[in-house]
C-alpha cells in the first residue's frame, strides 16, 4: 500500500485555524516525530513515509486542505508529473491515435488539463521531481515499451505537430490585440481562413475588437484558430463552453471531421451528449479531486462513457465512484398543472435593434422549466423581465416572489462565503450545503473563488431563499458532469418538497432533459428577434427544438442516457418519419 499525503496550498490558512491545528492535533507529533511541520511557505508540510493514515487531520482541517490517501499497490510507481511536495500526481498520460477523436472524461481537478498540457508541451513534465523539468528523452524512456513511447518519439523527430485550444478563453483578449480578422490571418497556416470562417460562422463579427466579442464568439475564434495551424494532432480543452446547443452540434460534426488516417484529435468535454457525438473512444481519469489522477485504459465511446457513469472499471478492477450514475425512463406523460404563479400576455420589449415577444404562457407550481434555445435569442433577457429587472410592454399577472440566479458571475465581495450563506448553512445544510461539496470554502472570501466554486455557491445562495419562483440561468456552467447531475437532482427535489417552482436557462441537452418537467422554447433570429413558445410537454417541446436542429435521440439501452442518432441512419430517418424525434 502506498500511502500519499496532499496539502492543498490555497485552502491552507494557518492564521485563520489557531495556528497550524493540524501540528497541534497530529497523534504521531506528539510523540516526538515530526510528521506535520511548517513548510518554508508557511503552510502545512505532511511526511506521508511517518503518517499513520489515522484521518484526524483532514477530517478536523476547517478548509478540507488535507488529503491522506492510501492508494492502490497498482499505482506504486513513478508520477508523470507532480506539481510539488504535498501536491497533485498525475499518473499516465492519454493515448493520441490517428484517425480517431479520443474524447477524454473526468471530474474537475482530476488532471485533464494537466494531462493534455503536457501532451500540448505547454506544460514540462518532471517524473515526480517537481524541482526539475524533463525533457523530451527523458520521457520517451520513461513511456518505453509503449505507444507513448512512439507518440514522443515521433514528436521529438517533428513527425507529430500539436495545435492545442487551451480551456481557459477568456485569457485571450489579454494576450492579443486588435480586430478578430486580424488574429486569424497571422495564425492561418493551412490557407484556409475563408473555409473555417463560413463552418464556424464567424463573418458577423470577424471586424470587431478580441476584447468586445462575447464568449460563445472567443471560444469559436479560439477553436478557429487552433484549426487554422499546420498539426496533425489537434488537442481542444473545453470546445463547447459558451456555446448554446445548436452550435454545440455544428462543433461536434467540425471536430469529427478532423479526424483521418494521417490526424489525431483529442477532446476534453463535459457535456456527454456532445463527446457522445463527437468522440469515437474514451480515455476516463479518475483519482480524487486536487490529490491525484489516474488515465485509464481506452474504449469506445459509448463503452467507456457507460463506464464513467457506473464508476466501476472492471480491466483494472477499480471502483472510483461509490455509486452509480443513473438515468429513469422518463414517462411522456401530461404533467397536471397546479396553481399558476405567474403568466404573461403579449410581453413585448425593444433593446437596441434587437426585439422579444411572448404571446402568451403561464407557469404553474411544483414543476421545473427547462429553457431551450440559441445564444442571443433572449433567453436571459425574458428571465430578467420575470425578475423584475426589466419593464416590457404587456400583461404580467405576477403572483410569485422570485430569486434569480444570474448567467454571468462576478463579484469582487470580501464577504466570507460563511456569512455570504448564512441561511443556507442554517436552514439547508443537509439539503444543499453537503450535497454541493461548499462547506470548505466558508472561511473563503467569495472574489478568492473559482467559477466552479462560485457558480454552486451562487446556486445555494439561489435555492436556499423563501421564493415561490426560482430563476436560474446556466447553472451548469464551469461545473463538471457529476457536478451538473447533483444539481439537477437538487432542483428536482427542491421543487417537489416545497411545491415551488424552477425555471433553468442551459445549454448542455443532457441536463435539461433529466431536470425539466416541461420546456419553453425560444425561436427566431439571434441578436434581431425571439419569440417565447410554451411551456411545452417535454415530447412536444423537445420534438419542437430537435427539428430546428434536424437531431434524433435515443435512450442508451444499458444506461437510459439520452444520446444522438447518427445522422440519416436507420433509426434517425424513422423517427424523422413518425415526427418523434424525442425519444418514446
Amino acid at each position: 500500500m502506498v500511502r500519499i499525503a496532499v496539502v492543498e496550498k490555497d485552502k491552507c490558512h494557518p492564521d485563520r485555524c489557531g495556528d497550524f491545528l493540524c501540528i497541534r492535533l497530529c497523534p504521531v507529533n506528539r510523540t516526538g516525530v515530526e510528521c506535520i511541520t511548517r513548510g518554508d511557505d508557511f503552510k502545512a508540510k505532511i511526511d506521508a513515509s511517518t503518517c499513520t493514515g489515522c484521518g484526524i487531520c483532514p477530517k478536523r482541517c476547517p478548509f478540507g486542505a488535507i488529503h491522506i490517501i492510501n492508494l492502490p499497490e497498482a499505482l506504486d510507481k513513478t508520477p508523470v508529473h507532480q506539481y510539488g511536495y504535498n501536491d497533485f500526481r498525475l499518473f499516465n498520460l492519454p493515448v493520441p491515435i490517428f484517425g480517431k477523436v479520443l474524447g477524454i472524461i473526468g471530474k474537475n481537478g482530476i488532471g485533464k488539463s494537466t494531462a493534455i498540457k503536457i501532451l500540448a508541451g505547454a506544460l514540462k513534465a518532471n517524473l515526480s521531481d517537481y524541482k526539475k523539468e524533463k525533457n523530451i528523452d527523458d520521457l520517451i524512456n520513461f513511456f518505453k515499451g509503449t505507444e507513448l513511447q512512439i507518440f514522443f518519439s515521433k514528436l521529438k523527430n517533428r513527425e507529430i505537430k500539436i495545435s492545442y485550444k487551451p480551456q481557459a478563453v477568456d485569457m485571450i483578449p489579454k494576450q492579443a490585440k486588435g480586430k478578430v480578422i486580424d488574429l486569424l490571418k497571422k495564425v492561418d497556416e493551412k490557407n484556409e481562413l475563408d473555409k473555417i470562417i463560413k463552418e464556424l460562422e464567424l463573418e458577423r463579427f470577424l471586424n470587431s475588437k478580441i476584447d468586445e466579442i462575447s464568449g460563445g464568439e472567443l471560444q469559436r475564434v479560439a477553436i478557429a484558430a487552433t484549426v487554422l495551424k499546420k498539426a496533425n494532432v489537434y488537442i481542444f480543452d473545453e470546445p463547447s463552453s459558451y456555446l448554446d446547443i445548436k452550435q454545440r452540434i455544428k462543433l461536434s460534426k467540425f471536430i469529427r471531421n478532423l479526424a483521418n488516417e494521417e490526424t489525431a484529435v483529442i477532446v476534453v468535454e463535459h457535456d456527454l451528449i456532445i463527446l457522445d457525438h463527437m468522440a469515437d473512444l474514451i480515455q476516463i481519469l479518475y483519482g480524487e479531486t486536487c490529490a491525484y489522477g489516474v488515465v485509464s485504459g481506452t474504449k469506445t465511446a459509448r463503452a467507456g462513457i457507460n463506464v464513467y457513469l457506473s464508476g466501476y472499471l472492471k480491466e483494472e478492477n477499480v471502483r472510483f465512484r461509490e455509486h452509480e450514475i443513473k438515468f429513469l425512463a422518463k414517462p411522456l406523460k401530461k404533467v397536471r398543472d397546479e396553481e399558476i404563479i405567474i403568466s404573461w400576455n403579449n410581453i413585448e420589449l425593444n433593446l437596441g435593434s434587437f426585439n422579444l415577444a411572448a404571446p402568451e404562457g403561464k407557469i404553474p407550481r411544483k414543476q421545473v422549466i427547462g429553457i431551450l434555445g440559441e445564444n442571443g435569442i433572449g433567453k436571459t433577457t425574458f428571465v430578467r423581465i420575470l425578475a423584475g429587472e426589466l419593464k416590457p410592454k404587456g400583461e404580467i399577472a405576477e403572483k410569485a416572489t422570485v430569486a434569480y440566479k444570474p448567467q454571468y458571475l462576478s463579484t469582487t465581495s470580501d464577504e466570507l462565503v460563511r456569512s455570504f450563506l448564512q441561511k443556507a448553512i442554517q436552514d439547508y445544510e443537509v439539503q444543499l450545503i453537503r450535497p454541493l461539496g461548499i462547506s470548505h470554502l466558508f472561511e473563503k472570501s467569495l472574489n478568492e473563488l473559482s467559477g466552479g466554486e462560485l457558480q454552486r455557491v451562487m446556486i445555494a445562495k439561489c435555492l436556499s431563499e423563501d421564493t415561490d419562483l426560482f430563476l436560474m440561468d446556466e447553472p451548469s456552467a464551469y461545473l463538471d458532469i457529476e457536478q451538473r447531475l447533483i444539481v439537477s437532482r437538487l432542483i428536482k427535489e427542491r421543487m417537489e418538497q416545497t411545491r415551488k417552482t424552477a425555471l433553468v436557462v442551459d445549454h448542455d441537452l443532457l441536463f435539461a432533459d433529466y431536470l425539466s418537467d416541461k420546456l419553453i422554447v425560444f425561436e427566431g433570429v439571434p441578436a434581431e428577434k425571439g419569440i417565447v413558445e410554451g411551456p411545452f410537454s417535454m415530447e412536444d417541446g423537445m420534438n419542437k427544438f430537435l427539428k430546428n436542429l434536424n437531431i434524433t435521440l435515443r435512450r442508451d439501452h444499458e444506461t437510459l442516457r439520452p444520446r444522438i442518432n447518427k445522422e440519416d441512419s436507420q433509426l434517425d430517418r424513422e423517427q424523422k418519419a413518425e415526427g418523434k424525434l424525442y425519444y418514446t
